[in-house]
């Protein structure tokens, strides 16, 4: 009995661990994920959405419609439907997969035949500020839900939308668009006095309304040259009727009076109207103003009431224009990647266009950096603007073929191909870096362009026979250290050996290891500093390939 207790109390203790794990992940791999359906109209698209796709891989659907052959299932995760052709409830299941793991939901769908009722009028318009209210049928035990969510059997429309009801989740087929008209805020002005031959125009423009004036006019304005009372009722749609009235007598001398040509100003002017008027003897301009003269500064109609000798009034409007030509923005400078382009766009219309290179489009393509210019003039006004372009090229690290060494042979490695902003395998960012033990090397660098990464493994083994190479050499010819070749005791065969300078030419090739470099490049001189070294041989010993790389330093 004893042994038995303990058997079980060990075994308790052993997998107590792995139970509690269970018992804390079991929920989450039994919880299926839930979904919903978007009608259940007969005949209709019935789309089914997963409510969280999360880390979900594949999916798996069967509606429950055997007879639609293979119409009864769908792979989608997302927009999956099926389309009843008859009534009734129907089992919806959803299996799901993630990371290899399945869960199965399912849920009943009624599929039921549209209900057909008759909401009201199309298109209603009421007043701003004001509701209606729709009723759908009365349905016992049926569900409701409008397209605000609301789950009643009638909804307050007191907001511009299209309302539309379900019955049961199906569409009833009829809806109702309610627009709403502002309230008008129409001021037609004090009455007038004018001078004689002077004539106005009333303006009693609101949105959404018919008008009626007692001239018989139906235009919301109104012109005046005679002396009468002028009225006009406004019909906003869906509000009640509005009236207004304004007198206008014309007596006095003809008096002349201009406020000038319409004017067209370029952006960020302003200009003063200041006309000379005499006998004036009180102003009221569009702008509130009672001075003499306003400064306009925005785009409009501006009108000036002028009284003359507290006799009668003359006006006159002219409109204030603001030329097309804006300010131009060729946008920051910028910084492209090689074999792309950028659009530069300083287009207003009908203009002369002057670039840095005199060309005269409104727009230019940019292929290679530079500082690039725009001048536009369009009349009287005129603008521009500059941006550089620069360009980068796009990366390729290459660190070269993984290598095998003589062991205590150092291995220097260059971020050929990786640019400015670079990090070796150990984060740091030398310019060279010196393997001295095997392992897996990596550099990886990164500009506006992208990202790039290279990797090579390097090796050590022992090599019975040992070539060395001078790190410097003075190629002055004094008859002293006058060549770059390898030292070696022993044969060695396959030998080839190639000189790189910084930026990854080759300054010298050679298979003969008694053949040494002058420090020359094409007959010339090499200038002073530190190059690359690439070797490879055959150790006649171990009949082993060999690589080597290093640096040896040009001096004179």
């Amino acid at each position: 009995m004893r042994s038995l207790y303990m058997f079980v109390r060990s075994n308790y203790l052993r997998y107590m661990p792995l139970m509690l794990v269970m018992l804390l992940v079991c929920p989450l791999l039994l919880q299926a994920q839930s979904f919903t359906f978007s009608s259940t109209c007969v005949n209709d698209s019935v789309y089914f959405a997963i409510k969280n796709t999360t880390g979900i891989d594949s999916v798996k659907w069967h509606f429950g419609d055997p007879g639609s052959a293979d119409k009864d299932s769908s792979a989608s995760i997302k927009k999956a439907y099926h389309i009843y052709t008859t009534t009734g409830t129907y089992t919806v299941s959803l299996t799901t997969w993630t990371n290899g793991i399945s869960q199965t939901a399912t849920q009943p769908i009624t599929i039921v035949t549209p209900i057909v009722y008759n909401l009201g009028p199309q298109d209603v318009t009421l007043c701003q500020g004001g509701s209606m209210v729709l009723q759908g049928p009365i349905i016992p035990g049926a569900s409701y839900l409008w397209q605000d969510s609301s789950t009643q059997s009638s909804i307050i429309a007191d907001t511009s939308a299209t309302y539309k009801l379900k019955i049961n989740g199906c569409l009833i087929p009829d809806s109702v668009n309610v627009f709403f008209t502002p309230v008008p805020k129409i001021n037609l002005g004090p009455d007038l006095v004018l001078c004689t031959n002077e004539n106005i125009q009333l303006d009693a423009t609101a949105q959404n309304c018919t008008y009626l004036w007692n001239t018989g006019n139906t235009e919301p304005v109104q012109d005046v040259r005679t002396s009468g009372t002028y009225s006009v009722t406004v019909h906003p749609a869906g509000c009640p009727d509005m009236f207004f009235s304004k007198k206008v007598t014309f007596t006095g001398p003809e008096y002349p009076f201009s406020l000038g040509p319409d004017t067209l100003l370029c952006p960020g002017e302003s200009v003063t109207l200041a006309p000379k008027v005499p006998e004036a003897t009180a102003w009221l301009w569009s702008t509130g103003s009672t001075a003499p003269s306003v400064t306009i500064s925005s785009e409009g109609n501006v009108w000036a009431l002028v009284e003359i000798n507290h006799t009668c009034s003359v006006v006159d409007t002219i409109f204030v224009n603001y030329n097309r030509l804006r300010k131009i923005n060729l946008g920051n400078d910028t910084t492209l990647c090689q074999g792309n382009f950028l659009v530069l766009t300083a287009d207003f219309g009908n203009g002369i266009y002057t670039w840095q290179d005199n060309s005269d489009q409104a727009t230019y393509y940019v292929t290679k950096p530079g500082n690039y210019y725009v001048h536009a003039q369009i009349g009287r006004c005129e603008s521009s603007d500059t941006i550089h372009v620069s360009y980068v090229d796009s990366l390729k690290a290459n660190l070269g073929m993984d290598t095998v060494l003589c062991r205590g042979t150092p291995y220097m490695l260059y971020p050929r191909g990786a640019g400015g902003n670079f990090k070796w395998q150990d984060s740091t960012s030398v310019p060279v870096f010196t393997v001295t033990k095997p392992g897996v090397y990596s550099v990886s660098g990164y500009n506006e362009c992208g990202k790039t990464v290279d990797s090579v493994v390097v090796k050590y083994t022992e090599c019975t026979c040992t070539v060395f190479f001078p790190n410097a050499f003075t190629p002055n010819g004094d008859g002293r250290n006058d060549y770059f070749r390898p030292v070696y005791r022993c044969p060695v065969t396959s030998f080839q050996m190639s000189i790189y300078n910084r930026w990854g030419e080759r300054m010298f090739y050679s298979t003969d290891p008694q053949v040494g470099w002058r420090g020359t490049y094409k007959g010339e001189p090499v200038p002073i500093g530190t190059y690359v070294y690439v070797v490879d041989y055959v150790d006649n010993d171990t009949r082993k390939p060999v690589h080597v790389t290093g640096a040896v330093t040009v001096v004179y």
